[in-house]
């Protein structure tokens, strides 16, 4: 589990767990390839125009300047075309463990997706789920695989105890996403304010050196 704000990547479909969900991106090509950054450019001459029209207060100790910064950045990611945080996530969740065929590999593949983010498993929910899944392979007596229907019921039943305990509701995903894009946001505001610190002390040792 992604703490509180990402729980929604670990309410569990087992759907989710088998394998083939997802395609992979197709190879690009010749005039596909120069098509594709000319798209980028334009979302990022998009996102650009749309920034320059905003106030940010960078703020991210202040919770009234996360949740306007995330205002500002939802929108822009639609007139942009781009893929908010949690939308993200999970794009990478598929592209990462579309080829991974058992469910252990599937989990350790998405625990290190969760490292890279900088994202805090809370709860404790990635342990419960490999317990869960250390009972199912138990009573299968051999590894589980994606594919495997029965195994993958059964592995269902065992995350559904987690997700109850944790108190964890498949209707509540909208809520767990917006947790997620604030944390996000936040953690941007924080990034944003230690550049505008260091590049004002770099401008402020300029100008000392000058009157040197």
């Amino acid at each position: 589990m992604l703490g509180s704000v990402l729980r929604s990547e670990y309410v569990v479909p087992a759907r989710s767990f088998a394998k083939g969900v997802g395609s992979p991106p197709t190879a690009l090509k010749g005039d596909v390839v120069e098509g594709y950054f000319l798209e980028v450019k334009k979302k990022f001459e998009t996102a650009i125009g749309v920034l320059r029209k905003e106030k940010i207060t960078i703020d991210p100790n202040d919770p009234t300047a996360v949740a306007e910064y995330d205002k500002v950045m939802k929108p822009l990611g639609k007139k942009a075309d781009l893929l908010s945080e949690s939308q993200r996530i999970k794009y990478t969740i598929e592209t990462r463990t579309q080829d991974i065929s058992d469910v252990r590999s599937y989990l350790l593949a998405l625990k290190d997706i969760r490292v890279k983010r900088g994202l805090v498993d809370e709860l404790g929910a990635e342990a419960m789920m490999m317990d869960g899944l250390d009972k199912v392979e138990k009573e299968l007596k051999k590894p589980l695989p994606r594919n495997d229907k029965k195994g993958m019921a059964l592995l269902k039943e065992e995350f559904d105890k987690v997700n109850q305990k944790l108190g964890i509701r498949k209707e509540d995903l909208p809520k767990y996403e917006e947790q997620l894009e604030l944390k996000i946001a936040k953690a941007q505001l924080e990034e944003l304010k230690k550049d505008a610190v260091e590049a004002m002390d770099t401008q402020k040792k300029r100008e000392e050196f000058k009157d040197e």
